[in-house]
């Protein structure tokens, strides 16, 4: 008995998997198919768009050069001396009136050459005076002895008065003619004498307006090399100084960008016809001053293709502010704006049309590309010339998946719209908020383009 239990489970264990699995293959059949998961209907991916419509844009380009004062100026000794006399504060830095007196050389020995001119100019108008005295005299003298002779001729016609009594005559007349010619000479020569001695005490006066140095107009000074008690001779250089009244700034702008800023500002404009501005970053705000293009530069620089541009800015001292806006100094790096009148155009964010395509929502809520093309860039924005229209909807965020016909559900980016208008004008937009387009995932830049992660940026 115990051996035949043995067997029947044996056999059960082979028997009752089989019969199952017979029993599973005959049902198979029979069973209903399971139904199939129903794909997702996912909602429409967000997606953060801007309605275009032409915006005010203030064209304008940028480029960075140096500070450099429009005129220098260098004091030199022009007359040799002690410095008797020194402005005060004169030292590196100070800022001088115009005609201020900065050094007065000692003058004494030229002022005592002056005087001795002086006594001889006077001492000549002394010998005038008796010259011509002398001079009334002896013209009476030749007065006399010319009828002495006229009549000794006549008497010797007659022959009444001896030819040597003629001779006499004739000898006194011409004494006294020459003593006239000898004092009118001595009237020129006093007059010539006179000439001379004015001559020297020109230059005398001269020399010494030179122990005066002023400042010609409004002066920074920049070196000082001369003190008072110091001994200088002439051309030595005695202080060195700057103007205040203005000063240029030579910018660097790549020729390519400048093409493209004057067709925005119009038919016939010129580079001296744009506006300018300088600028310079702070901690908390831009520093801004006014200027005018004064000129173009002549040379390109053959390494960077750029052209310099001189801008001038007026009075830089006094448009200074302590505490808000310094005062434009030598080597000062800051950067120069050029920038046309303003005009409205179609401004959108560089980065959404960057490579020349576009995305764009179309009526029917899907993804559209485009092809465009871009007059200017201006940082962060370009004109869009050909390819978008007013009441587009374009993309300024990437979606997950960039499918053309995908659906999508946009959303009006009005701080993006904000932040571009201001940009547009030059003003600050601002710092960047939350769906601002700053991007919050692996993405960067302003969610025109560059941040390629889902939800990047909103």
């Amino acid at each position: 008995m115990a051996g035949q239990r043995g067997i029947f489970a044996r056999i059960g264990m082979v028997a009752v998997p089989a019969a199952l699995g017979v029993a599973a293959v005959f049902y198979a059949g029979r069973l209903k198919t399971l139904p199939e998961p129903v794909a997702a209907n996912r909602p429409p991916a967000l997606v953060r768009v801007i309605t275009l419509a032409p915006t005010d844009l203030v064209p304008r380009i940028s480029g960075y050069g140096t500070v450099a004062p429009v005129r220098e100026w260098r004091a030199i000794a022009r007359a040799e001396g002690e410095i008797t006399a020194v402005a005060q504060p004169l030292a590196a830095g100070d800022i001088v009136a115009a005609d201020t007196l900065l050094f007065r050389i000692d003058d004494t020995d030229l002022k005592l050459d002056l005087a001795n001119v002086e006594a001889q100019v006077s001492a000549s108008r002394v010998k005038d005076q008796t010259v011509e005295i002398s001079l009334g005299l002896a013209r009476k003298d030749l007065e006399l002895a010319q009828q002495d002779l006229k009549r000794q001729e006549r008497l010797n016609t007659q022959g009444v008065a001896t030819q040597a009594e003629l001779e006499t005559s004739r000898r006194q007349a011409l004494v006294a003619e020459t003593k006239v010619t000898d004092l009118e000479n001595q009237l020129k020569l006093n007059a010539a004498e006179r000439e001379v001695l004015a001559t020297q005490r020109g230059s005398l006066e001269r020399a010494i307006a030179f122990a005066e140095i002023r400042a010609p107009y409004a002066l920074r000074v920049t070196a000082l090399d001369a003190d008072l008690g110091q001994y200088v001779s002439r051309g030595q250089l005695l202080l060195e100084a700057e103007g205040v009244e203005a000063v240029d700034i030579s910018a660097q702008f790549p020729i390519g960008r400048i093409g493209p800023l004057l067709r925005l500002a119009g038919e016939g404009a010129t580079v001296t016809g744009l506006g300018a501005r300088v600028k310079l970053p702070a901690a908390d705000h831009a520093v801004v001053w006014k200027a005018r293009v004064e000129r173009v530069g002549d040379a390109i620089d053959a390494t960077t293709q750029s052209a310099p541009v001189v801008v001038r800015v007026d009075d830089p001292q006094g448009q200074s502010v302590a505490g808000e806006r310094p005062p434009l100094r030598r080597n000062m790096v800051v950067e120069v704006e050029l920038f046309a009148p303003k005009r409205a155009a179609l401004v959108v964010p560089a980065e959404a049309v960057a490579g020349g395509t576009a995305l764009v929502v179309s009526e029917a809520g899907t993804l559209e590309p485009r092809k465009v093309e871009t007059g200017f860039v201006s940082g962060d924005l370009a004109v869009v010339t050909k390819g978008l229209a007013a009441g587009d909807r374009l993309v300024v965020t990437d979606p997950s998946i960039a499918v053309p016909g995908m659906a999508v559900k946009p959303v009006e980016d009005e701080t993006r719209k904000a932040e571009i208008a201001a940009e547009a004008l030059g003003q600050s937009p601002g710092a960047a908020k939350p769906g601002s387009g700053m991007g919050s995932g692996a993405g960067s830049g302003k969610g025109g383009g560059a941040g390629k992660t889902p939800g990047a940026g909103q």
